[in-house]
């Protein structure tokens, strides 16, 4: 898969916790001690989506298959990382290749659990992060304008342009400010891309309280929903406890034991919705009797791109997309009924893909 996720923190702040809970094993050994992650641990996780368990229930599909995504558990850094304390250095380079940043924050007291700070306070934790990411960030463009500062000179252009760009997100980052936080005209943004700054990715903000914090949040959650309503980003609130508990359960036992705690779904699936959207990424589905499946798509794709998902032949040889939004198929309960309705659209090459559009390409090769 492309897209990736990495869960990132302080040591000791239940980011192996959250990983072993989504992706319900136990690959992440979580225990009561810094960089007890040092290499990072993948794991592919499906996608929670109503729509595709009721398009399956009324297609009578034999098989049902998730859309999923990627969560990497990366070890955690401490102050100084971006000079290579603790682990930094694998840190900052295992951030360089996840697409999105869920960033976890200890919002819970336990004297049982050392805190490397010696205090709880989510808000000073999440800038001791941004401020090593920053520091990387400044450290890279640096190199970054060096060399280029050789090829400006030969008045290459499009170095010139890359330049003055660097240049200004110095700027931005000299003065405390992280890429992702800074005015970008939106031409440059594929620019940027490709300077890899840590700082230049989305961020998710995960607190994790204790179980009875869990529906409600704290005084530590406020702080962190404050800065994320400043930065324009989102925040979701999770117990590590209670979903390691909930990861081994049933279906039927999840719903009860929510219930009991007043919580109308898991953190996790709000967590893993949240980072689907962080990424930018729709889903469109495939439905009929022998397969339901949900397909993940970047954002304002075209219709031949979302048919190379499936295969590249799709791409290559796409003639049309036949096409049934999920609200009418679900309104209209069969494909055909919704066909007889006139409900179904004839899509060609240049049609932007909307999230939950139900599919059936037509192609030669």
């Amino acid at each position: 898969m492309g897209f990736k996720c990495g869960i990132v923190g302080l040591p000791n702040v239940g980011k192996s916790t959250l990983f072993n809970a989504l992706t319900e094993t136990a690959t992440a050994e979580a225990a009561n001690y810094p960089f007890c992650t040092i290499e990072p641990n993948t794991g592919i996780v499906a996608v929670p989506d109503e729509r595709l368990k009721k398009l399956s229930e009324l297609a009578k599909s034999q098989k049902v298959i998730p859309a999923q995504m990627q969560f990497v558990d990366i070890a955690g850094l401490v102050s100084g990382a971006s000079k290579g304390e603790g682990l930094g250095n694998k840190f900052l380079s295992h951030i360089r290749e996840v697409d999105a940043v869920v960033h976890v924050l200890r919002c819970f007291e336990d004297d049982e659990i050392t805190h490397v700070e010696k205090g709880i306070d989510p808000l000073r934790d999440a800038e001791i992060i941004e401020t090593e990411l920053m520091l990387a960030d400044l450290e890279s463009l640096d190199k970054q304008i060096q060399n280029l500062n050789k090829k400006a000179k030969t008045n290459d252009p499009e170095s010139k342009k890359d330049l003055e760009l660097m240049k200004s997100l110095h700027d931005c980052l000299s003065e405390g400010k992280p890429v992702r936080l800074t005015e970008i005209d939106p031409d440059k943004i594929k620019k940027i891309k490709t300077f890899n700054l840590l700082t230049s990715k989305p961020v998710l903000y995960v607190c994790n309280v204790n179980e009875e914090d869990a529906s409600l949040g704290n005084k530590f959650t406020k702080t962190i929903f404050d800065k994320a309503d400043k930065e324009n980003c989102e925040t979701v609130i999770i117990s590590g406890s209670i979903e390691s508990e909930i990861a081994l359960l049933d279906d039927e036992e999840k719903k009860e034991f929510l219930k009991d705690l007043k919580l109308e779904e898991s953190g996790l699936n709000r967590l893993i919705r949240k980072g689907f959207d962080l990424l930018g990424l729709i889903t469109f589905f495939t439905i009929g009797p022998k397969e339901a499946r949900a397909w993940t798509l970047k954002k304002n794709s075209t219709a031949p791109e979302a048919a190379g998902i499936i295969h590249t032949d799709f791409e290559k040889g796409f003639i049309r997309a036949e096409t049934i939004s999920c609200d009418d198929y679900l309104n209209y309960k069969t494909e055909q009924a919704a066909k007889d309705a006139g409900r179904m659209r004839v899509e060609g090459s240049d049609y932007i893909v909307q999230d939950g559009d139900i599919f059936h390409f037509r192609f030669n090769v």
